[in-house]
């Protein structure tokens, strides 16, 4: 709103200087032709101490410069280029000195429209003194003497003497008001430009403070997302250590249990058991490097996923001794690489707690489900709990699921249950913050 005002008194400046220029300019033409006319000329010459010029050339030069005059002002106010501004200003400057040349000094507010020009493109980064020397310029040129050189010319009072000494003074006091209007119409678009520029260095200001304020919450933000992943990707080790660790060293730790038994009256059978015991642990240790590698498990990289799960199973079913059963009713052949993860960490979860916790010697994996989601149940004839507690196990299973926006249930029944369900057609949610 502000800037259209100060866009709007630049154009009645214009407009203003235009109209005077234009009138004083018929005056002086028109007061020659009745000088003509009336065969008056010699004494007007010798009032005048010059010889004028011409109506049609003064009427002629004064159209085309002012238009050339507003047309370099337009350039001038949009151009992006200093170079170029500098340029268009010497040539406003220059023309100027010939419209006050051509109306006899008689007019110098197009000075005013110079500066308002030159004031209305200052940007105060390193121009004051491009604005000094500007200004001193425009001064000398609009003193008398020093515009046009001593040249004789016809003063606008010689023309107004050529009239009544009534019609003389009333012409020099239209003369002066011109004069003072332009000055006010300056001052007052002055008024506006500085108010113009100080509210938009105020608001400079104000945006600057919010944009470090904004900075300053981004930085917080930036910390809060760093300490975030730091908490998820300690939560995601948590849970790979705990599924590839705890399934190898439970398998072991039972493995080692039937040798126990067995090392006395069956040394040739120990010897079979701990070389699949060395095995186990080798793969765990393998496994639990590419856990913190961020890969996914050796036996999804090597094998198709069913396979996978298949071989999971018979090496844990072989080191631990517990029988693992799978019934497949239905099974979708486009889970996603993410889906399967979750998958394979289920079951691993489930049949090592299936052992460690409920001592079981079975565990039946039933999968079914149809093109929406997948369920799956791992019963076990284990000890079972009539007060089931969320573990660590149990806690990083429901987290795995929900990231996939699953379900888990658990009870307990001739044993442990756990059923999860897990929908096919749904994108993992990678916005949902883990628990730290």
């Amino acid at each position: 709103m502000q800037n259209s005002t100060i866009k709007g008194m630049h154009r009645l400046l214009y407009i203003y200087n235009g109209l005077v220029t234009f009138i004083l300019m018929m005056f002086m033409c028109l007061t020659q032709e009745r000088i003509n006319n009336s065969m008056t000329a010699r004494a007007f010459l010798e009032l005048a101490g010059a010889v004028p010029q011409s109506s049609i050339f003064i009427f002629c030069t004064t159209i085309l410069a002012f238009l050339t005059f507003v047309l370099i002002g337009h350039f001038y106010r949009q151009s992006q280029s200093r170079h170029m501004r500098y340029c268009l200003f010497a040539a406003q400057v220059v023309l100027c000195m010939l419209l006050m040349r051509i109306l006899n000094l008689s007019y110098d507010g197009i000075v005013l429209l110079v500066v308002a020009d030159l004031m209305y493109r200052y940007e105060g980064h390193r121009q004051e003194y491009t604005l000094l020397i500007a200004m001193i310029c425009l001064y000398f040129i609009a003193n008398y003497n020093v515009a046009i050189f001593q040249t004789k010319i016809v003063s606008f009072e010689a023309y107004a003497s050529y009239y009544n000494a009534d019609a003389a003074a009333v012409l020099l006091a239209i003369k002066n008001t011109f004069y003072s209007l332009n000055i006010v119409c300056f001052v007052f678009y002055l008024v506006l430009l500085v108010k113009s520029k100080h509210e938009e260095k105020e608001r400079i200001r104000l945006l600057n403070e919010k944009l470090e304020e904004a900075n300053q919450r981004l930085r917080a933000y930036a910390i809060e997302v760093e300490q975030m992943a730091e908490t998820r990707e300690r939560n995601r080790l948590a849970r790979e250590i705990h599924d590839t660790l705890g399934h190898a060293l439970t398998g072991i730790a039972a493995g080692l249990d039937a040798c126990i038994m067995t090392l006395e009256v069956a040394p040739e059978l120990t010897k079979k058991q701990l070389n699949k015991i060395r095995d186990t642990a080798k793969k765990g240790i393998t496994d639990v490097r590419r856990s913190v590698k961020k890969l996914r498990p050796d036996d999804l990289e090597r094998l198709p996923f069913q396979e996978a799960l298949m071989e999971m199973t018979k090496n844990y079913s072989e080191s631990s001794g517990m029988e693992i059963t799978f019934d497949i009713f239905s099974w979708s052949n486009n889970l996603r690489q993410d889906q399967e993860d979750v998958i394979y960490r289920v079951l691993q979860e489930s049949i090592t707690n299936s052992k460690r916790h409920g001592h079981a010697t079975k565990v039946k994996i039933t999968i079914g489900g149809n093109e929406k989601y997948l369920l799956i149940v791992i019963a076990d004839n284990g000890q079972g709990c009539e007060d089931v507690k969320q573990g660590f196990g149990l806690k990083h299973m429901r987290e795995r699921l929900e990231l996939l926006h699953g379900t888990v249930h658990y009870w307990s029944d001739e044993g442990f249950i756990v059923e999860a369900m897990i929908p096919l057609n749904r994108e993992v949610d990678h916005d949902k913050s883990t628990d730290s």
